[in-house]
């Protein structure tokens, strides 16, 4: 599995975004966004119980990643027509404006490392990656447990400090400070 320090491999995925019309071969590359934090998010399938619940909570906080320079990529193994009739059928998901990944294939997934062997599915994996491209955090879930988006917005809040933070940091808190 790639981990903190490594560069996120080259890719070109299909995308999918909103609820108004059939996907028309988009893609999305590691080139996208350029100068802008990502936080990459994987859910193992679309029309399943734990992942929709969060993807919502990553949207909820989309202004606060936004905020902080982030935008937000989200990511399963289904394609990108699967995503949108699942958009449709759901309007808190219809509402989660950001890009899905239709890794089909489960290509990046592979690459990534966070492809489940006996399922073929993704791992909820979620990669905070620096504007360079270069993944500064990385966690990841089993299949049936769900992530704390805050919890991903207090780390990226934490690595844009460049200083130490202590355990249960939260922004606005005090670094570490080295004695000298």
């Amino acid at each position: 599995m790639l981990t903190i320090g490594d560069k996120l491999p080259d890719f070109t995925v299909p995308v999918q975004q909103g609820v108004s019309a059939l996907p028309a071969g988009e893609t999305l590359s590691q080139d996208a966004f350029p100068g802008k934090w990502k936080v990459l998010f994987y859910w193992p399938k679309d029309f399943t119980f734990v992942c929709p619940t969060e993807i919502v909570g990553y949207a909820g906080l989309k202004g606060d990643f936004e905020d902080r320079d982030a935008v937000l990529i989200g990511a399963s193994t289904d394609t990108a027509h699967v995503h949108l009739a699942w958009r449709k059928s759901d309007h808190d998901l219809a509402a989660a404006d950001f890009p899905w990944l239709a890794d089909n294939g489960g290509v990046l997934a592979s690459q990534l490392g966070i492809l489940d062997k006996d399922e073929h599915v993704a791992f909820r994996a979620t990669f905070i990656i620096d504007p360079d491209n270069i993944i500064q955090a990385v966690q990841v879930n089993g299949l049936n447990v769900g992530r704390n988006p805050a919890e991903t917005l207090r780390v990226l809040d934490a690595l844009q400090t460049d200083e130490l933070c202590p355990c249960n940091w939260n922004k606005g808190d005090d670094v570490l400070q080295v004695a000298a």
